[in-house]
């Protein structure tokens, strides 16, 4: 008996002292890593090539250079968690689908960037950060970057898709944004815009004050806005976004032969203009829909900034008048340069000047009078004793000829020519 306890305790002590086995276990509680089989590869990975990235590491669960690498890699996933799917498979356990994927030593970092890119082995030290870097450098980007001239078209294109915008004072477009926006709900109902800080006027417009920023705006005119004001992480963020997607709306569908996609639903920039241009595609929306009197500055070109600021002054100045009085003025300008046909139609004695138009019931107008010598301009002054008149009920109006507009310029016709619809 003392010699079977002797033994037992000389087992027990040589046990006690053998180094532990290295061995790689990734833990669903544990780590960020998501574990696949050969079988799931295709529905996890292949399956989202067209436009997410991923990558997969191939392991042996008792290699030591594997077990080390564990901890690294799961940083990866951790800082990429919601954006790209980092993925891992035993080798010991799927040694035929590895073979077919030309691994032969481990561990092997496989990249699989959107197609068409190919997929390709990581090259180099393998060390979280440069596996994320590689991540981050293929991760694709449906952003659009907003500018004081396209601000307008992309707010009012596809007017059921909410417009996300990130204001930002860094030149380039942070990965959580590129990740958002191509997320794959989000890339069908949601469109993301990037605003650098330079872009003064759109800041401005949107009263930002801190960079960054993020807005979320919906609605035909963009009459309902959403500041994001919760932790700039990407779990938080899309949370937020999905609150406000609409999915299945304003998609898009593929032109004839399928080469080009094109929305369903045309930019109306107007509906966003304080000021918009009075054009064959603007007039219902601008003029003739609803109630109120069309107050159009008439111009012999294009409307300058100086000239939209002074109009818009006298909008929110009028508007405010007549809030209690149940009276409407909506507010626009017309290149009389184009719109030929309205030129003649106002017959005005000098440009720039302004008409107030009626579009209800029975189509009439009045015309600024500019004197007997020309001396009422076509500016603030001027435009404020004609609705000074109209309002006074002073003002005679013209009868538009056979109750018929005339015709639009087509503005979609090759430059340096107009054509009549």
């Amino acid at each position: 008996l003392f010699w079977m306890g002797a033994m037992r305790w000389f087992l027990l002590s040589a046990l006690a002292a053998s180094p532990a086995t290295a061995k790689v276990v990734i833990e669903a509680m544990e780590h960020d890593i998501m574990q696949i089989q050969a079988s799931t590869f295709d529905g996890i990975i292949s399956k989202f090539r067209d436009s997410s990235v991923a990558s997969l590491w191939f392991f042996k669960d008792e290699n030591k250079d594997d077990e080390k690498f564990l901890d690294e890699y799961n940083k990866v996933a951790g800082e990429m968690k919601g954006m790209a799917k980092v993925c891992a498979i035993n080798c010991n356990e799927y040694s035929v689908f590895c073979e077919k994927q030309g691994v032969k030593e481990t561990p092997t970092v496989m990249i699989y960037p959107p197609n068409p890119v190919p997929a390709f082995k990581f090259e180099g030290k393998l060390e979280g950060k440069a596996v994320f870097n590689k991540l981050a450098k293929f991760m694709p980007d449906q952003t659009e970057k907003i500018t004081k001239d396209n601000v307008d078209k992309f707010l009012t294109t596809d007017v059921t898709k909410p417009k996300a915008l990130l204001f930002s004072n860094k030149k380039s477009v942070p990965l959580i944004w590129k990740a958002l926006s191509s997320e794959t709900v989000f890339k069908r109902t949601v469109k993301f815009g990037f605003v650098t800080e330079d872009m003064s006027d759109i800041v401005q417009r949107y009263k930002v004050k801190k960079f960054p920023t993020v807005i979320i705006q919906q609605g035909a005119k963009g009459e309902r806005k959403d500041t994001y004001t919760g932790e700039l992480k990407f779990l938080p963020l899309k949370d937020w976004v999905n609150l406000h997607s609409e999915s299945g709306m304003g998609d898009k569908v593929s032109s004839a032969g399928g080469a080009k996609e094109e929305s369903v639903e045309e930019a109306k920039p107007w509906l966003v203009q304080e000021v918009p241009e009075l054009t064959a595609k603007s007039h219902q929306d601008v003029c003739f829909k609803g109630e109120g009197l069309c107050v159009i500055y008439l111009k012999d070109g294009e409307a300058t900034p100086a000239e939209i600021d002074m109009l818009t002054g006298l909008s929110k100045k009028y508007t405010s008048q007549l809030s209690d009085r149940g009276a409407k003025m909506k507010w626009m300008w017309m290149n009389l340069a184009i719109e030929s046909a309205y030129k003649d139609l106002f017959g005005a004695a000098q440009l720039p000047s302004a008409a107030v138009f009626n579009p209800h019931k029975r189509l009439r107008f009045t015309l600024m009078d500019h004197g007997e010598d020309g001396e009422v301009k076509g500016d603030e002054q001027g435009i404020t004793k004609l609705l000074d008149k109209v309002l006074g009920g002073d003002a005679r109006f013209t009868m538009v000829k056979g109750q018929k507009l005339p015709g639009w310029a087509q503005r979609e016709a090759a430059a340096g020519k107009k054509a009549e619809l």
